[in-house]
């Protein structure tokens, strides 16, 4: 959905340019630079046409000489001690080069959210346990000649398996019985924020809602499933080729599992099939590399749909309790908050998840007293993780609604109790985050509303026919980076040839949604080149330089901030280097258009590539730059949706016919792929709020939902005219005062859809997927 072939998207404003970047002489006029050629084009994807036309070759179409292939054998049961494992027969087929259990695989611990070296983090998961937690816990692998001879050799171990007892409900695994799936039962983590005293609101409140707002546990969906392939080398070293969002996390767990240095361990980027936080932790990585060092040849993980959707990562079941008070003239005295994190058999990012919801609650409102607890518990459920906005989609939805909830009570228009409530440009985080920047929220809503005719849609009857329509709105916040919270910097290095096209060398990992163009266009931008001339692959752990990968909505902000001030140092660079040859003053040596003269006789000018050349010639010099950029901001970047939505009272059916998404993204470097991250976003939140849920049977713990025929997406016939409005006011230290939106773009989506259903309904639904049945129950009881 692109706007591949446009030009400046409607709502554009690239007028107004962010504060100044403390970057060398130079860099802070083209930060403010009011007349762009290159930032804000909405031109293709770099690999776009290899895409469409089949040319590009992802992980499962690499075959290599002598590879081998792997298939797992998974758990049917959701607790137990393997008492025995027979494979001898799976080893006699023709074929098969080995099996591996607990039994012959190391024990070493890890997690497999770790990214960096020396992050603290609970240490439960390893190649194969002795206890599986899940239905869908690895138990086995064969690796064998093929696919089909895996298959049926894996068909052929025997398991005994001791079963234990089993919790998968959130709430029954806090309780003082509940069985426990680690040492130490449940929760395992838990964290309490607070600001001002949320003990005397309450009697002063002219209106009070509680709400219990209950969130599934989802899958990513991406097209491409879980693959990877692994090659050792004659000196020990294992080479792997992955789809992966952090290589340098992959780097890190594959060396500690199998005991090597890290100079033995290389992660190659492989293009990507999409992810949606599915790939960003350490899944498939260390079977591969193990089983391919322990046989010598190239091995391969592929996983089907189902594999995916069971043994990967979820998005976390999260139950909320929320109750907020509000003044007579709508103010928001104050609030408190309790999430119940639902992350599987294994902590994965248990801990950081709740703390992540946590942050998002003193970001958005303006609300001096509020309180935040956050539990992490087990369940012998599938592992969740990482997914599309890291906690923002769950807290938002429980606030947001429950927001909605307290606006009825008092007889607010739910946009006049937000604008009344929402953070301003400028302010802090009352928890003491980093400073909210350029926090244009106020303007989505107003611009939005206005757009979208909010006021017009919501006086409209509801209806009481069999069909009854509805209008709702929420708003959301997310990050830029992790900046004052954890290592967040990268380095890239930037070299001009000698035919004046440029060569970027860097750690980024383009996830489908642009980052190599976005980048090619920052430097293009800088140095007045065809963004074309710029050659930007992925990372390569042995040849790249660190980065904290494509995680945190930090790749445009921090990254893009790199090659901006690398392409300002080139630029710097060749004009000294050129003052030498021209004799003159760096001052008075000119750039544009790829070329290059002295400004006391502009007729003697060079090309880029021309003046490379002499620069190496006479100066004995290359103009070649390395830069290593900090994160020095974490703004937020927020967005409002508004929603209409149609309900059939007779069979519980909710279909959404628009949706309005206003986005503050401080500039958009590609309008197309901006656009684009947002329409996608917007699906992933219907599908949130109406029909997705993996659906763990509470009697057996077996996902209902473990393939697309049951897992219920929301395809392209389903999906409603979308219109986009872009607030771009720049002011952060984003590259041209460019932030996030890969993440944001889903996060208001769903409590604006479950809003319009219960404006349509009169209702006050909070358990989502709002599922027909759960519809025509609601109106069961109101009618009663």
């Amino acid at each position: 959905m692109s706007d591949l072939g446009a030009g400046k998207a409607n709502g554009l404003n690239i007028t107004s340019g962010p504060v100044e970047a403390n970057l060398e002489e130079g860099g802070t006029d083209l930060m403010k630079a009011e007349v762009l050629k290159q930032v804000g084009r909405s031109i293709p994807m770099h690999d776009a046409v290899a895409k469409a036309t089949g040319r590009i070759r992802y992980t499962g179409d690499i075959d290599m000489p002598g590879m081998l292939h792997a298939k797992l054998l998974l758990s049917p049961v959701p607790h137990a001690r393997i008492r025995r494992i027979e494979t001898a027969e799976a080893l006699a087929v023709p074929g098969v080069w080995d099996v591996f259990t607990y039994e012959n695989t190391p024990s070493v611990l890890y997690n497999s959210q770790v990214w960096f070296a020396g992050q603290e983090a609970s240490k439960d998961e390893r190649l194969f346990p002795d206890t599986v937690r899940f239905i869908g816990d690895r138990v086995a692998a064969v690796v064998a000649a093929d696919k089909e001879t895996a298959a049926r050799a894996l068909s052929l171990i025997k398991v005994e398996y001791e079963e234990l007892p089993a919790v998968f409900e959130a709430e029954e695994a806090l309780r003082p019985d509940a069985p426990p799936i680690h040492p130490g039962g449940s929760p395992f983590f838990s964290k309490e924020l607070v600001v001002g005293d949320v003990r005397d609101i309450w009697p002063r409140a002219k209106a009070i809602a509680e709400d219990r707002v209950e969130t599934p546990k989802i899958h990513h969906a991406a097209l491409e499933t879980h693959v990877c392939l692994a090659f050792p080398d004659h000196n020990g070293k294992i080479t792997l080729v992955t789809p992966c969002q952090i290589l340098y996390s992959v780097r890190l767990i594959v060396a500690t599992v199998l005991g090597l240095p890290f100079n033995k361990v290389r992660v190659l980027k492989a293009p990507m099939g999409g992810s949606f936080g599915g790939k960003q932790e350490v899944i498939l990585e260390p079977l591969a590399a193990f089983f391919s060092r322990e046989t010598g040849r190239p091995v391969k993980i592929e996983l089907n749909r189902q594999e995916t959707i069971l043994t990967t990562r979820t998005r976390t079941k999260t139950i909320g309790y929320v109750r907020t008070a509000l003044a007579e003239d709508g103010k928001i005295l104050g609030r408190t908050v309790r999430t119940v994190v639902d992350t599987g058999a294994y902590t994965s990012n248990g801990p950081i998840i709740g703390v992540a919801m946590g942050k998002k609650v003193f970001r958005l409102y303006r609300i001096e007293n509020q309180l935040y607890r956050t539990e992490s518990v087990h369940t012998n459920t599938p592992v969740a993780g990482a997914a599309r906005g890291y906690g923002s989609p769950q807290i938002h939805a429980i606030t947001e609604i429950n927001l909605d909830h307290v606006a009825r009570i008092l007889g607010l228009d739910p946009v006049e109790l937000r604008l009344k409530n929402l953070v301003h440009p400028g302010d802090f985080d009352l928890s003491g985050g980093p400073p909210l920047g350029q926090a244009r929220i106020l303007e989505c809503v107003r611009e939005g509303a206005k757009a979208f005719g909010w006021a017009e849609r919501r006086k409209r009857p509801q209806g009481d026919g069999r069909f009854r329509r509805g209008a709702g709105m929420a708003c959301a916040t997310h990050s830029n980076g992790y900046f004052a919270a954890y290592p967040d910097f990268t380095t890239m290095t930037l070299r001009m040839l000698e035919d004046g096209s440029l060569i970027l060398n860097s750690g980024i990992q383009d996830l489908g949604c642009g980052t190599v163009t976005s980048m090619k266009q920052i430097i293009a931008e800088v140095l007045e080149v065809d963004p074309e001339r710029i050659e930007a692959p992925e990372g390569d752990t042995e040849t790249s330089p660190w980065d904290a990968g494509s995680q945190a909505s930090r790749v445009t902000h921090v990254a893009g901030a790199c090659a901006f001030e690398a392409a300002v140092k080139v630029k710097e660079m060749l004009r000294r280097e050129t003052a030498k040859i021209l004799e003159c003053s760096p001052q008075e040596v000119r750039l544009e258009s790829e070329r290059i003269w002295s400004a006391a006789k502009p007729e003697e000018n060079f090309s880029y590539g021309e003046m490379v050349s002499l620069i190496q010639s006479r100066n004995r010099s290359e103009v070649i730059v390395t830069s290593t950029y900090r994160a020095q901001d974490n703004p937020g970047s927020y967005g409002a949706n508004f929603v209409e939505v149609e309900v059939d009272t007779l069979t519980g059916l909710v279909r959404v016919l628009e949706v309005l998404a206003a986005h503050d993204v401080g500039r958009a470097i590609n309008p197309g792929f901006v656009k684009g991250q947002i329409y996608g976003g917007i699906q992933m939140g219907i599908g949130y709020a109406l029909s997705e849920d993996i659906a763990i049977d509470p009697n057996n713990g077996r996902a209902k939902g473990d393939r697309f025929s049951r897992y219920h997406l929301i395809n392209a016939p389903d999906m409603p005219p979308v219109k986009v409005i872009l607030i771009e006011k720049g002011g952060d230290l984003g590259p041209f005062g460019a932030k996030s939106i890969g993440e944001i773009a889903t996060c208001p989506t769903a409590p604006a859809v479950v809003n319009a259903v219960n404006h349509a309904l009169g209702t006050n639904l909070t358990s989502l997927p709002l599922t027909p049945d759960k519809i025509i129950q609601a109106l069961h009881y109101s009618r009663h």
